[in-house]
């Protein structure tokens, strides 16, 4: 055999070999995640909350259409469809479900108890049997606790500092929304220790809300608390234009809303919560079981006030608050 054909041999074999190795290798997990979610899919993922989870997603080394994909659902704030949609994820065996809110995380939790479920926004978890303790979640479900339940009494707080003459504060609740019922409550027992009257008005449309901010003025509300939503957070410019065209006080959990044009908000980062929520799954992927992950409470909340509203108002923004606000829009 002469040389040239030795190494023809060689070569071919080698490739072969090489093939066969490569073939030998398990190829890279491709995890899939359904999120599940009450609002509406958003323009744009770059500049919503959601969006958030890709993006913690993608600082833990997933990117989408490499080794993650994300099935979005959305329920277009049509609390019905979202059985059928958690069905589907099942169906699909997705790796994890992120469910957005309590009304979604309920669904996901209807329609599987082995699939790991990771929650959004909670407020009580305990509370809404979804885990045994936020210490050891003990099922299929984990994720960050909002604490939005705790937020009343503190927004209560607030409008009082920003408008110590208040009466009357109207509440906008969701009749739909299980956390609302108790969000009221609290702030309805912390009112019973001052002069002020609490008035719920509910609302689950955008003609509601529309409806709900007559019924105040009617009423003679002087401010306006707005209990976090997944439907109010679709209808945030809505909401604000009519607090200032009603000229109530506001306040919201979210900073999107004061950059609307609301006048204050409280409570933790949305886009954080969702950020976090990428770590649990993470963890998840890992193998770590989500009844040994402990629920997380949030640490860190934001103040936001609006300057140009609160003067166009002709309220003064108490020295107090000033201190403690993380960002005043001028």
């Amino acid at each position: 055999m002469n040389n040239r054909r030795k190494l023809i041999i060689a070569l071919g074999a080698g490739a072969l070999g090489a093939s066969f190795r490569l073939l030998a290798q398990p190829q890279a997990k491709v995890w899939r995640v359904g999120f599940l979610a009450l609002p509406s899919r958003p323009a744009s993922f770059d500049s919503h909350f959601y969006g958030a989870f890709v993006q913690g997603m993608r600082e833990l080394g997933y990117v989408e259409g490499k080794n993650l994909i994300v099935e979005w659902r959305f329920a277009d704030g049509k609390a019905e469809r979202l059985s059928s949609m958690a069905a589907e994820l099942v169906q699909m065996r997705v790796d994890v479900i992120l469910a957005g809110n309590t009304t979604a995380v309920r669904a996901a939790q209807k329609s599987t108890a082995t699939i790991p479920i990771v929650m959004g926004t909670v407020g009580d978890p305990v509370g809404y049997g979804f885990v045994k303790s936020l210490a050891h979640p003990g099922g299929n479900i984990t994720g960050p606790s909002s604490l939005a339940g705790d937020l009343g009494p503190k927004h209560l707080e607030m409008l009082l500092s920003m408008v110590p003459k208040l009466s009357r504060v109207a509440v906008l609740v969701n009749p739909s929304n299980p956390n609302h019922t108790m969000n009221l409550k609290k702030v309805e027992a912390v009112a019973q220790g001052t002069r002020v009257k609490i008035l719920p008005v509910e609302a689950s449309t955008p003609q509601e809300i529309e409806n709900a901010f007559s019924v105040m003025t009617r009423e003679k509300a002087g401010a306006v608390i707005m209990v976090g939503d997944a439907v109010f957070s679709q209808q945030v410019r809505q909401i604000a234009e009519l607090a200032t065209k009603h000229r109530l006080p506001s306040i919201y959990v979210g900073g999107e809303y004061v950059e609307a044009g609301g006048l204050m908000s409280y409570g933790q980062s949305f886009a954080e919560r969702f950020r976090r929520a990428a770590t649990y799954v993470d963890k998840i992927f890992k193998g770590a079981k989500p009844g040994d992950i402990p629920v997380e409470q949030p640490t860190k909340f934001e103040l936001f006030i609006n300057g140009r509203t609160a003067k166009a108002l002709g309220l003064t923004i108490p020295q107090s608050l000033l201190i403690s606000a993380d960002k005043v829009i001028e």
